[in-house]
């Protein structure tokens, strides 16, 4: 420890290095002022180490709380939540780093810093995360050894293999822990996260919205078949079902109410077949479960809904992972609740008045609802109609007139949307669905990526006899978009990825970036599906299969006894050279005369200093045994006041 209890060069340095790492995770969701207040109080204490800035006052201090406190109030709102209480933890962080003078002062920063350093995990589990969380645990410790260090002394590759060390260390317990310490409910609840910068599908559709979200190569969720899975035309995976419009919006039903049984739900009957697949999906502050048609899952926390959906009772705030089973052949619903058809057949008044004339002419010519749909596809396939990412924009009312009459260019919403309206105007219940078409396989796992880019909405027909069917005029008017994916359909458009420039998918086209890639994608999902994905469940049923049936008692026994074998041969493997690394060369050359002597029946009496036993040894022994005198010298020397 430093001489007075002052906070060494090389301590300081280190304490701001971890603050620094400790905040960097936390920028994309913290106000800005915090990361820069953070990064000026770090500055400001390095220049009052070397003397070119003056103390600040008590009083000064004081205010600066006040202010820090003032602004996280005034930035959320409110001081109970998630993200303002870690934007108070790290405010009250970078405050003590202007106060920091001691060594306990030290102390208290890194354990700020270890707290703060946990947070992150409450927003992502990834790989990553974990990675740079585990640097960011060794930097801590290493100024934890800092704070210990003789004074003057200066941090070496000495000091990084002991933090290491002392990591590894604490390897075999964490793993115990996690393992073994039982997964329950917290008893307390805190409001959720707000969820800025998270992106994905929302609960409305504006013409434009999903056109958006093809420039991000960002994950929106993994999934993993337990054969070989569907072809790529073939994985809609539906999210949510958007039924009600209102002055250019589309929006989802206000309420989505538990699947009831359906009476005429044709399934296993008509000769479908089942598949099975599991689906990490990351965070979206949404409800709603991706999956392909038509899905049902036994996984926790995952409930079926009246619209042949999916989806969670709570936002999805982490990654999320949930075991589906899905119909190769979609089963048809021959019957539905009044209700239902009745909302999709709504569609405001005196507005697109182009697409009713022409809707009402092509309705005359066929009267047949299948006839009817057939032929608005036609329409759309014979017309110079153009797919694109950067369509002409809409305003106005009459938005489904301009694209059909005069721009003929948009993206899927564009499609669905247009296609809706022209059978709702028709007498035709429809609906647009909305959700991800599409994925990249990775051949290492069987696994299918879905990114962002991949968001689509299509359309559903109530058909009699047929029930719910599945059009999408997206495919009538692109072809590729659904057979080859985005990229194929845009042809190189510029604005396709241009939110995402150093996203490794970009870069595919490089052997070896794409090599890593794939590698990649695999791991990450093995790690979001063994450790993430690890949840009381599973782990109930791993120790059922190791000890057969739980009890609290013999649980209680195995975590203990779990404790004592992993951290028994620690505190051994620690310790075994504690005493002898202690010693300076004059002892251990004094413990190795003393046990020689003690051998010819001179034993170093109990409480006897070095210096007497010596003195004693030269006045017993005999004048030719007495080679004595060196290390007595030494040893006086080195003992002496």
């Amino acid at each position: 420890m430093s001489a007075g209890g002052m906070l060494s060069r090389s301590a300081l340095v280190w304490l701001c290095i971890g603050q620094v790492m400790v905040l960097l995770p936390h920028l994309e969701r913290l106000p800005l002022w915090i990361g820069g207040f953070t990064f000026l109080a770090v500055l400001y204490r390095i220049g009052l180490f070397r003397t070119s800035f003056n103390p600040l006052s008590r009083l000064f201090r004081v205010l600066l709380m006040v202010a820090t406190t003032t602004g996280v109030i005034a930035s959320y709102r409110t001081l109970i939540g998630l993200e303002p209480m870690i934007a108070l933890l790290v405010s009250a962080a970078a405050l003590k780093v202007l106060e920091s003078y001691k060594d306990r002062d030290g102390y208290l920063l890194v354990s700020l810093a270890f707290f703060i350093c946990v947070t992150n995990f409450l927003f992502a589990q990834s790989l990553p995360v974990v990675i740079y969380g585990l640097v960011t645990l060794m930097v801590l410790v290493v100024a934890l050894i800092a704070l210990n260090q003789v004074p003057g002394s200066t941090v070496t590759r000495n000091e990084f293999f002991l933090a290491g060390r002392l990591l590894l260390f604490a390897l075999p317990m964490m793993l115990v822990l996690f393992i073994l310490f039982p997964r329950i409910d917290p008893l307390w609840s805190i409001p959720s996260k707000s969820g800025q910068g998270i992106t994905g599908m929302s609960d409305s559709i504006r013409l434009g919205d999903i056109s958006r979200l093809g420039r991000s190569a960002e994950v929106a969720f993994r999934a993993q078949f337990s054969d070989s899975p569907p072809t790529r035309s073939d994985l809609y995976w539906r999210g949510i079902v958007i039924d009600q419009y209102e002055n250019g919006t589309w929006r989802r039903s206000a309420s989505s109410k538990p699947r009831p049984p359906r009476i005429g739900l044709k399934g296993n009957d008509s000769g479908a077949t089942s598949i099975s697949y599991r689906v990490i999906l990351q965070p979206t502050m949404q409800r709603w479960l991706y999956a392909l048609p038509i899905a049902e899952s036994n996984s926790p926390g995952v409930v079926a809904t009246a619209d042949l959906t999916i989806e969670s009772p709570r936002k999805i705030e982490n990654q999320f992972g949930y075991e589906v089973t899905s119909w190769a052949r979609e089963p048809k619903e021959i019957a539905a609740m009044p209700e239902e058809l009745e909302r999709a057949m709504v569609y405001p008044a005196k507005i697109n008045p182009m697409t009713r004339t022409f809707v009402k002419d092509l309705r005359a010519q066929y009267s047949e609802p299948s006839a009817y749909v057939s032929a608005v596809l036609q329409y759309f396939r014979e017309l110079p109609f153009y797919y694109t990412l950067s369509p002409l924009p809409l305003n106005g009312q009459n938005q489904i007139d301009r694209f059909l009459f005069e721009t003929r260019e948009g993206f899927c919403e564009h499609y669905a949307s247009a296609f809706v309206v022209m059978m709702r105007l028709a007498g035709i219940p429809a609906r647009i669905v909305a959700g991800y078409q599409g994925g990249e396989l990775n051949p290492l796992n069987n696994a299918i990526v879905v990114r962002q880019f991949d968001a689509h909405a299509w359309a559903e027909v109530w058909l009699p006899n047929v029930g719910w069917q599945r059009v999408d005029p997206t495919a009538t008017v692109s072809p590729d978009r659904v057979r080859l994916g985005l990229e194929a359909a845009l042809s190189g458009q510029p604005d396709f990825l241009s939110d995402s420039p150093f996203a490794l998918y970009r870069f595919r086209h490089v052997a070896v970036l794409d090599w890593l890639r794939i590698r990649y994608d695999a791991l990450a999902f093995q790690w979001q599906t063994a450790v993430v994905g690890f949840n009381n469940r599973r782990q109930l049923d791993l120790l059922t299969g190791w000890f057969g049936e739980i009890k609290v008692s013999w649980f209680t026994l195995i975590l203990l006894g779990s404790w004592a074998v992993v951290l028994a041969p620690l505190s051994w493997i620690m310790n075994r050279n504690s005493r002898r690394s202690a010693r300076i060369p004059e002892e251990e050359q004094f413990v190795v005369v003393a046990n020689g002597l003690a051998k010819r029946g001179f034993s170093w009496s109990k409480g006897e200093s070095p210096q007497l036993f010596l003195n004693r040894m030269v006045a017993v022994l005999e004048p030719d045994d007495r080679d004595l005198e060196p290390l007595q010298k030494s040893v006086r020397d080195l003992y002496q006041p």
